[in-house]
């Protein structure tokens, strides 16, 4: 099965569909419509449970969907109690664990005032679920929106920082596989909104009192939410930045010309030394995404006035901006990685004035090495 995010400048509504199986064409599904001011979540896991059945301008569904339970002997009650995760995606403690928690970490963070439970996504039994949506403490943008998609667990029981996994400079990743095992039992990693396997993530910007091709933005990137640019490429445009185009290189061939081999260069660099190099990729990511901000309404407007000349000259004077943008941010990451090798080089730190240090490891991780350890490296007086 699948969930998606379904939006127009006016409405959103979260779908579920799954497929009827084998010897069976076509699919059952639901789709709910999300309330004003509020907002929902879902994480590769079937969130919608019950669901009205008379009430089609707030929920939608295939007219076999309870049908269908009932015959592969999935849900056997009355039809005002049919919940559709329940019977065709009951979550089990993985499906707890690595998605539901992503979505209690981003309802968490949007409305703290809830004081949300983690009972559920912890497998205790009897837990209450999460609910399908909230309403945020706060209106949030769309930049509040690049920051929810930017989470390790920070500063809950999850958070990857804390355990010896994370090494000196508190890496919040754990390399795949999900699970391991050791003497037979069998463990896990989190699975958190940020990730160093994301391919692509964005954010969706539909505004109703603008024209399609200005009110709509797709706030694209590549790789890791948290070490990424969310770059504006409006709906419009007719061609992309060449560096985010198909074609322009592949998974097995490295590019500096491609936005995904020059992000996953810095990324993949700024793992080693954690701690101390996102400080400076988020300074840079602010900077960019900042600008983008503090331009969009003077590029608008003057986009509107286009608009109002012909669609046409409007849409064109979008497209070279999203190009020129998408280009200009990938050269200044690539920028970013060179200095962060010059920076960072053998484990040093080069000031601003190139003056070198050797900063060592955090005091926390030298006692962990001598708790681990004992006597084996202490230095001793020779006679």
């Amino acid at each position: 099965g699948e969930s998606f995010s379904i939006a127009d400048p006016n409405e959103v509504w979260i779908m579920e569909m799954i497929g009827k199986g084998p010897g069976r064409t076509g699919a059952v599904w639901v789709a709910r419509r999300i309330p004003d001011g509020y907002i929902s979540a879902h994480a590769n896991q079937a969130r919608i449970r019950q669901f009205p059945l008379k009430d089609p301008k707030n929920c939608l569904y295939e007219k076999d969907v309870i049908k269908l339970a009932r015959e592969k002997g999935w849900f056997n009650g009355k039809d005002k109690a049919f919940s559709f995760a329940d019977a065709y995606a009951p979550p089990d403690y993985g499906a707890l664990r690595f998605c539901e928690a992503r979505v209690w970490s981003m309802f968490r963070r949007a409305a703290p005032s809830l004081n949300l439970s983690m009972d559920y996504i912890k497998g205790v039994k009897g837990a209450e679920p999460l609910p399908l949506w909230i309403k945020p403490d706060k209106k949030l943008s769309h930049r509040d929106v690049m920051e929810l998609m930017r989470d390790h667990f920070e500063d809950s029981e999850f958070d990857m920082r804390k355990d010896i996994g994370a090494g000196p400079y508190q890496l919040p990743y754990r390399w795949r596989p999900l699970t391991w095992e050791i003497d037979g039992v069998t463990y896990c990693n989190e699975r958190a909104t940020s990730t160093q396997q994301t391919g692509f993530s964005f954010v969706a910007q539909a505004r109703s009192w603008l024209p399609d091709p200005i009110g709509g933005i797709l706030w694209f990137s590549v790789d890791d939410t948290y070490s990424t640019v969310y770059v504006p490429m409006y709906c419009g445009i007719t061609e992309v930045p060449s560096s985010y185009a198909v074609g322009t290189a592949d998974f097995y061939h490295f590019s500096w010309e491609s936005a995904f081999w020059v992000f996953n260069f810095v990324s993949n660099y700024c793992y080693q030394r954690y701690s101390e190099m996102i400080v400076d990729v988020r300074k840079i990511q602010r900077q960019l995404e900042g600008q983008f901000a503090a331009d969009q309404p003077k590029i608008e407007a003057a986009a509107l006035k286009l608009y109002e000349q012909s669609p046409q000259l409007a849409i064109d004077y979008l497209t070279d901006y999203s190009v020129k943008v998408g280009n200009a941010t990938v050269k200044r990451w690539k920028k970013l990685g060179e200095d962060l090798i010059v920076k960072y080089l053998d484990g040093n730190l080069k000031d601003e004035l190139g003056n070198v240090k050797h900063p060592g490891y955090p005091e926390s991780w030298y006692r962990r090495i001598v708790d681990d350890t004992g006597d084996h490296f202490r230095m001793k007086t020779v006679e």
